[in-house]
């Protein structure tokens, strides 16, 4: 089985799959030549953390559990987050993609972070900082009643630290920086990323209370709390911040909002304390100092056909969840933490994130518009069953390997269910894995069938949707011209010669309603122990009122948190419709031609 993969590995991936994957995850050598394949580099990851079998059944074969997991990342069913593709059997050895340093109101703590910072950015991981407990700017400090900077200026520090460095080597270091709604300079964090040249790589959210969403509706006054002393020190309209916070999501796509106490109603170890802070990308809530590595499941390969007909493929799901789940679990013990305190925190609560990737590409398979009720019956149905599935794993883990030491405290223990981690889902954004695997990211509907990708430091690759293509070729309206139509345009929906049901199958992710993202967002959350990152298109024509209803409706229906981005409210964006896409496709075309001769 395996050196089928072996042979078949090259063609299953996608020409901007390789190119990814020669530019940031495969081998160097100090010349800067690459030297490993892409087999090569799923069998390092496999062996590496198949290691971990050793520490608790000496007399096992590490062999067969590594060819378990590299079958699994070979036939692109199942891939970890970056830093463990890239990291996994090299000196550098760090493999988690989500931490959480806490920022204390403290010089000498402070600075401290900002070394952490340095630290995790060159090892591949991205960071959730939360600002809220740093004293209001113009407070004094020490015995000379110096007034203190504040904690938007301290995100610049943190900022230029993470600019400075590149992720692993290959990418900027990716932020979240969290402020609670009750702070003095709320209103200044707000607006922090007002001038789109600033914090470009930190994504900013407020942290909400049921409370202030509450006197959103009534338009009651709410209390500012210093965090130094705290004594309330004024108040605001919570209505009036509600809509700075619109007007400022509208302009920039920050900030987004936090739900806090929606999530900490899901927190599985409430001894240790509440969770304040969210990680970069919005998909995982932790505790100071803990970290998460992350993997998802391409549920576009979660599909068998009988009678011609496409269906969810549940028993191939539940035999790949386990795998995952104890792959996920390995890599916490062969992990090379960048700090000893992350280790410790990390081990004590061992929370890994099993997610999904594919699910547009899932749908328009079987047929089904991601902006229908069947799409959402197919995505709780999914999450629930891939949510007791791996906690299933867990349990079983727990079994052989004992249960997560802080156990004792926990949701777990109170219901006398051993677990060997503290959470086991979550939905990560899947950027660049998702391209690897040649599928949409994360749960995200497809942006559009033809785009330009801008990434690998401003490099264009062009993406057509394989399943359009193939449609198009097999029904007769494929061309050259139609691609160079939506690759600057997008108006698939437009396209009289594409024929309504391919249209209504195809609908990208800004002729999908923001009501539907939510919907989607909310089914899944429903089954996920962490969060959801996820983003809720609107088209540059939306209104703030339009995003001030998805906010208030993301917190009816219980989602963790909520991101939006309005088409072009910042100047680069990763995905777009633009002209460079018709050079593209002449290269494309040429390239065809002259393989054809």
């Amino acid at each position: 089985m395996v050196l089928e993969i072996t042979r078949e590995i090259e063609s299953a991936l996608t020409p901007n799959a390789l190119r990814v994957l020669e530019k940031r995850y495969l081998r160097r050598d100090r010349n800067g030549r690459i030297t490993e394949t892409p087999e090569q580099m799923f069998r390092r990851v496999a062996r590496f953390v198949a290691q971990a079998e050793k520490q608790y059944r000496p007399e096992v074969e590490v062999d067969t559990i590594a060819d378990e997991f590299y079958r699994a990342m070979a036939s692109l069913e199942f891939l970890p987050n970056s830093p463990t593709l890239l990291n996994a059997g090299t000196e550098t050895g760090q493999l988690s993609s989500c931490f959480v340093l806490p920022v204390p109101d403290s010089l000498e703590e402070t600075f401290d972070a900002v070394k952490y910072t340095a630290m995790i950015h060159k090892s591949g991981g991205g960071i959730g900082f939360n600002v809220s407990h740093i004293r209001p700017t113009g407070s004094a400090v020490g015995e000379h009643f110096d007034a203190a900077g504040g904690p938007v200026a301290l995100i610049h520090v943190f900022a230029g630290a993470a600019d400075y460095i590149r992720q692993g080597g290959v990418r900027r270091g990716c932020n979240s920086v969290v402020m609670s709604v009750s702070h003095p300079d709320i209103l200044h964090f707000i607006n922090a990323k007002s001038n789109p040249s600033l914090l470009t790589n930190f994504y900013n959210s407020v942290s909400v209370t049921d409370d202030f969403m509450d006197k959103v509706r009534s338009g009651d006054d709410y209390c500012l709390i210093d965090p130094n002393t705290g004594r309330a020190v004024g108040s605001l309209n919570a209505s009036a911040v509600f809509k700075r916070i619109v007007d400022q999501a509208w302009s920039t796509g920050d900030p987004g909002l936090v739900f806090i106490d929606r999530i900490n109603r899901d927190n599985p170890t409430p001894s240790l304390g509440r969770l304040e802070t969210i990680t970069g990308c919005g998909e995982q809530a932790l505790l100071p100092y803990e970290s998460c590595n992350l993997g998802s499941i391409n549920l576009a390969a979660m599909l068998k056909e009988k009678g011609g007909t496409l269906s969810i493929d549940f028993n191939k799901l539940a035999r790949l969840i386990p795998i995952a789940v104890r792959f996920l679990d390995n890599v916490i013990d062969v992990n090379k933490f960048p700090v000893p305190v992350i280790e410790r925190t990390t081990r004590l609560t061992r929370k890994i994130g099993l997610g999904v990737m594919g699910f547009a590409d899932m749908l328009i398979q079987l047929g089904v518009s991601y902006n229908s009720t069947k799409a959402i019956t197919m995505a709780e149905e999914i999450m629930e069953f891939i949510s007791e599935r791996a906690k299933e794993a867990s349990y079983n883990l727990a079994l052989e390997r004992g249960v997560f030491p802080a156990w004792s405290g926990s949701i777990y223990e109170k219901r006398g269910l051993p677990m060997r981690n503290a959470s086991c889902t979550t939905i990560a954004p899947t950027g660049t894995i998702s391209i690897i695997a040649g599928v949409s990211s994360g749960i995200e509907p497809i942006f559009a069938a033809v785009f330009v990708r801008n990434i690998l430091d401003g490099e264009n690759l062009l993406e057509i949707n394989p399943y359009f293509e193939r449609i198009a070729r097999e029904r007769g309206f494929y061309s050259r011209e139609l691609i160079e139509q939506l690759v600057t345009s997008n108006h698939l929906h437009s396209r009289k010669e594409v024929p309504e049901d391919v249209r209504k199958i195809f609908v990208t992710a800004h002729r999908v309603s923001p009501e539907w993202h939510v919907r989607i967002q909310a089914a899944f959350q429903r089954h996920i122990d962490n969060a959801v990152s996820k983003t809720v298109n609107f088209p540059k024509s939306a209104s703030r009122e339009d995003i001030a209803r998805v906010f208030m409706m993301a917190w009816e229906w219980g989602l963790k948190g909520i991101t939006v981005y309005r088409d072009r409210s910042r100047q680069s964006q990763p995905l777009c419709i633009n002209e460079i896409g018709k050079y593209l496709i002449e290269d494309l075309f040429n390239q065809s031609q002259t393989s054809e001769r």
